[in-house]
């Protein structure tokens, strides 16, 4: 293949795409540049499908080269290793768009690879990778002739922007990632400060005239490489294998929608599947099982989108809008410091917030450099939650994505750090499925965090709705259950407060949805968020006034920044020593910003009082309690604050002449101390006679005295001169 080359602009970016010089035994690959930023995608298919293959196997892997940003890698091996959260998003990224376009019969295993090989100050690298990736498939000889564009829209001080900067997207109000044909949108993704249905809905018109430009320069390089596509071999399903069992399902599919539970549908539907099996001999060598599930499952979808277009009514006997039945249970678990069961239908989420200091940020080794996380949310789908019993091998990819869009929804209302400088870790553990368990999580995770006493802005609602459509005719269901997602055409959640938006996401199964379509889901879900919002302030109207009593106590002080070497000690003995003494946990930030936390009240404020005494500057005139450090025989060192001291001549220990300050101290005396004199050196005076009428008593004649420094003995004029800090 000879190299082609297409130069074009993408928003306010020059971009290049390239094929043919790299990667050329793949079946597509697609080289593209964004100034310094490059990334590289390449497509193979399977010429063959894998004997009685009954699904599609794709897999889409987007992975970050750490040379591409100059930097080798952490940890002990010193090479990439398992994909990163992020890594598996942007994989999402791809897959949720180009999946459904591919043809019904073509089941050869593909590949889409997708590697980072430099990284700019651009830095769009999750929307570079996604248009490469669309281009490397639609170039290639594998069946699949939709081509695609992608973009990320924001919205910076009232205005849209298409691909903003990282600096742009610091200020942007939204951040929407959006992937479309030249004619209707396949996927959205985003996440927004609070901004309404109708604003929303003109970024996705924006961000979608604005992939148009990219598609047409796919579709350029596309012609010029020339490749033609294989043919796709339909599946051997006889004819009279769908005539079977159209005849024997008849009408059953409509009662079994008419039943109550999930249970009783599940297992009615089982029943007629092993009746309409019994019709065929197994011994039949045309016979496939696999094929006859296919079917089976075929003329369910069929017969589940009649009984809603014709009936009006669901599978489960409610209307378009209806959200089945909720509860709200909050402070649910005694110990942890806030938790709440949420339930909706037949899906609940187990949510616990947990509290933490800076310490417990989660750190992330990225591309543009080292980040940091104080609020995180993990989502866990166990096997149990849908009555299955499957290994449990640790979050997979869909568990990442939907625990990544209840956080997106929830971020947007966690108080900044200056007003809640706490690490917050929500967990949500589904208890049960049938139907929008990551909405189910916000909803949950919203009660949790104000149960732990987290001042959240607002309450955040989620809800996720279908589609089912036939020709032209099509209808929006509010609140799909596990049914209608299964054989609907749209997962389409909208989380967001009473003021507006805090997420959206939407995947479809056809070949895209029009505006009128996404306008009737964004309606029909700020119906249903106020509805659910509207629960959810019953069971608990407001973050609570107190945390938990098993949660850290956060203090925060100010100390001049160029004492904080002072605080910290050689080696850090200083901090050291005060966490063992104190036990509390202690944070410095370089702008002077000190974090105590401890479950003890006691010993965070005795870290603040020690703190302050090794930091705070002495002052004039100020009467402090000090200890008798050094005795020497012009005066004593006495630590007025932790950490300081000063000079106390031996003129100010006592009225009159005192001959020795042995007769007046020991080691150890606590005694007032009144501030008389502050050098330019730091060094200050301590007199005890002004802080205290008549200054000290003589000691006893009979009282243990303390040995006075034999250093101090001698007549050295610069001891004699002052005190130290």
């Amino acid at each position: 293949m000879t190299m082609q080359r297409i130069n074009g602009t993408f928003g306010n970016h020059e971009i290049i795409l390239e094929t043919g010089r790299m990667a050329k035994q793949a079946h597509g690959a697609v080289l593209m540049q964004c100034g310094d930023t490059v990334v590289l995608a390449a497509a193979v298919s399977a010429r063959d499908p894998k004997p009685d293959q009954d699904f599609f196997p794709l897999t889409v892997d987007y992975r970050e080269r750490t040379y591409a940003a100059g930097k080798i890698p952490g940890g002990f091996f010193k090479r990439e290793g398992r994909p990163s959260e992020h890594e598996i998003l942007v994989s999402r990224l791809i897959d949720r768009p180009i999946r459904p376009l591919f043809p019904e019969d073509f089941l050869n295993e593909t590949q889409v690879t997708i590697t980072v090989l430099s990284v700019g100050q651009e830095n769009m690298t999750d929307i570079l990778s996604m248009n490469a990736a669309f281009a490397s498939v639609l170039i290639s000889n594998i069946p699949f002739s939709h081509a695609l564009g992608a973009a990320r829209v924001g919205l910076v001080e009232g205005q849209f922007v298409v691909n903003p900067s990282a600096e742009e997207m610091e200020k942007s109000e939204l951040d929407l990632v959006i992937a479309a044909t030249e004619e209707k949108v396949m996927m959205l993704e985003a996440g927004a400060r609070e901004i309404s249905e109708e604003k929303m809905f003109e970024a996705i018109k924006f961000g979608h005239e604005a992939i148009k430009k990219i598609i047409s320069l796919q579709k350029e390089l596309a012609k010029k490489v020339g490749q033609k596509k294989r043919e796709v071999t339909k599946l051997p399903i006889p004819a009279s294998m769908f005539e079977i069992v159209r005849n024997t399902v008849g009408s059953e599919f409509n009662k079994i929608f008419e039943l109550g539970s999930k249970e009783e549908r599940e297992e009615a539907s089982h029943q007629l599947y092993d009746k309409v099996k019994a019709q065929f001999n197994p011994e039949d060598p045309q016979f496939n099982a696999k094929y006859l599930k296919r079917v089976f499952d075929k003329i369910e979808q069929e017969k589940v989108r009649e009984y809603i277009l014709d009936s009006g009514k669901r599978p489960d006997g409610r209307g378009a809008r209806d959200i089945r039945s909720i509860s709200c249970e909050v402070g649910f678990l005694p110990r942890t410091h806030g938790s709440a069961l949420f339930t909706r239908g037949q899906t609940q989420s187990l949510s616990v917030a947990t509290l933490g200091t800076a310490d417990d940020e989660q750190r992330i080794d990225a591309l543009d450099g080292e980040l940091s996380k104080r609020f995180m949310l993990h989502y866990n789908f166990p096997s149990f939650s849908v009555g299955e019993a499957k290994q449990n091998r640790g979050p997979g990819r869909r568990e990442i994505g939907h625990g990544a869009l209840a956080e997106r929804a929830l971020v947007s209302v966690i108080p900044s750090h200056d007003d809640f400088p706490y690490t917050i870790r929500l967990v949500s553990d589904i208890m049960e499925s049938n139907g929008s368990s990551s909405m189910a999580t916000v909803c949950a995770g919203t009660l949790a965090l104000m149960d732990a006493g987290v001042p959240i802005s607002a309450p955040v609602a989620g809800i996720a709705l279908g589609l089912v459509t036939r020709g032209s005719k099509y209808q929006v269901l509010t609140d799909i259950a596990g049914i209608e997602d299964h054989h609907g055409d749209q997962d389409f959640k909208a989380a967001g407060t009473a003021k507006g938006l805090t997420a959206l996401q939407m995947d479809i199964k056809i070949d895209g949805v029009t505006d009128q379509m996404i306008k009737d889901s964004m309606d029909a879900a700020k119906e249903a968020r106020f509805k659910i919002l509207e629960k959810i302030t019953q069971a608990l109207a407001e973050p609570r006034k107190e945390l938990s009593a098993y949660a850290p106590r956060i203090t925060t002080l100010k100390i001049n920044p160029e004492k904080i070497g002072l605080v910290i000690g050689p080696g850090g003995k200083n901090i050291k020593k005060l966490v063992e003494e104190t036990g509390a946990k202690i944070n410095i930030d370089d702008d002077g910003t000190v974090s105590i936390s401890s479950i003890d009240a006691a010993a965070t404020e005795e870290a603040i009082r020690r703190i302050k005494g090794m930091t705070d500057e002495a002052e004039m005139g100020k009467v402090y309690e000090g200890s008798v450090k050094k005795l020497v025989s012009f005066g004593a060192f006495i630590e007025y604050m932790p950490g300081r001291e000063g000079l106390c001549h031996v003129s100010e220990v006592a009225e009159g002449f005192v001959k020795s300050v042995n007769d007046y101290l020991r080691l150890g005396d606590i005694v007032p101390v009144k501030v008389v004199n502050m050098g330019d050196d730091g060094k200050v005076s301590l007199s005890i006679k002004s802080a205290r009428e008549g200054g000290m008593p003589m000691l006893p004649p009979d009282a243990e005295r303390d040995p006075v420094s034999e250093i101090s003995r001698g007549r050295n004029d610069r001891s004699r001169s002052g005190g130290r800090r």
